[in-house]
């Protein structure tokens, strides 16, 4: 027993600045917004409590919930478009094919660039004067396509989620990457034997052995959309006319720019409980058959 204590004292305190160094970045800074969100407070007068009337107005605002809305919308565009584009490049590079590793960085290279310079060449390729895009359609005869990508309130939010999809998909790459090089070589070659090859083999060997990896990145898609931020902000700052803003710019405006940063503090609660409530939904899901 006395040897058990000590092991369970120097487990503690292994790791026990990994706990500070987390209570100090991530639990702290929440516990204090939620004290902030019942004040009044523009960062320079004496803050003055308000009571829920934060949490009311935001309610209120019409402008809120066409931030929830987007941020839906991004949400969805991951689950639908991230995700199986993920997988289907993790299942087409997961061969001993000669180069294969240098596919692999490319695929995976949008994920390391910074947001900011994703954003401002995308920002170029979607210019309505000079973009590669409306360039293409102009060079193929298709002028009556050219559209205002990021400034049409009908195609901003698309042309965002195809960045967001082109940025995101390969950090899904290689989970699943990692996920099928761990399928015994073994079933893959029982399976082929049985008859079951190409799409056949997918759906009903592969997938089904990789399918806790699979959940995994549903939580993952879904927590990334709740904080995307920089991507839209250096693209559209949220505009056209809202039509773009998601919960985090919409903090952040608030916060930032009229200084009020009691309200911020209580969008970013907001914030913090949809996704809770979302991916606690997603984890009864992905739990009710096991």
């Amino acid at each position: 027993m006395h040897t058990l204590k000590r092991v369970r004292l120097a487990i503690f305190l292994g790791i026990l600045p990994s706990l500070v160094i987390y209570l100090g970045i991530a639990v702290l800074p929440i516990a204090i917004s939620f004290y902030y969100s019942f004040l009044n407070w523009d960062g320079f007068s004496p803050a003055v409590f308000v009571g829920l009337d934060n949490f009311i107005e935001i309610v209120k605002d019409i402008v809120f919930w066409s931030a929830v809305k987007n941020n839906i919308i991004m949400m969805g565009a991951s689950l639908i478009f991230q995700i199986p584009l993920g997988l289907l490049l993790a299942l087409l590079l997961n061969r001993p094919l000669k180069g294969i590793k240098i596919f692999r960085t490319i695929g995976f290279f949008p994920v390391v660039i910074s947001s900011v310079i994703v954003s401002l060449t995308w920002g170029m390729l979607y210019n309505t004067e000079y973009g590669f895009i409306n360039g293409i359609l102009s060079a193929v005869g298709l002028d009556a396509w050219q559209h205002n990508w990021l400034g049409d309130p009908n195609w901003a939010m698309v042309s965002l989620c195809i960045t967001y999809i082109w940025q995101n998909c390969g950090f899904f790459m290689v989970i699943f990457l990692s996920a099928l090089q761990g399928v015994s070589n073994e079933v893959i070659e029982a399976a082929e034997m049985d008859g079951a090859t190409g799409l056949k083999r997918v759906l009903f060997v592969t997938l089904p052995m990789i399918r806790d990896t699979l959940w995994v990145t549903v939580i993952f898609s879904i927590s990334n959309s709740f904080r995307v931020f920089d991507l839209i902000y250096v693209m559209t700052a949220g505009g056209p006319a809202h039509n773009t803003e998601v919960m985090t710019i919409y903090m952040y405006n608030n916060s930032f720019t009229s200084l009020r940063f009691g309200y911020g503090s209580a969008v970013s609660i907001f914030i913090l409980a949809f996704s809770l409530i979302v991916i606690y939904v997603a984890n009864k899901f992905t739990n009710k058959d096991n």
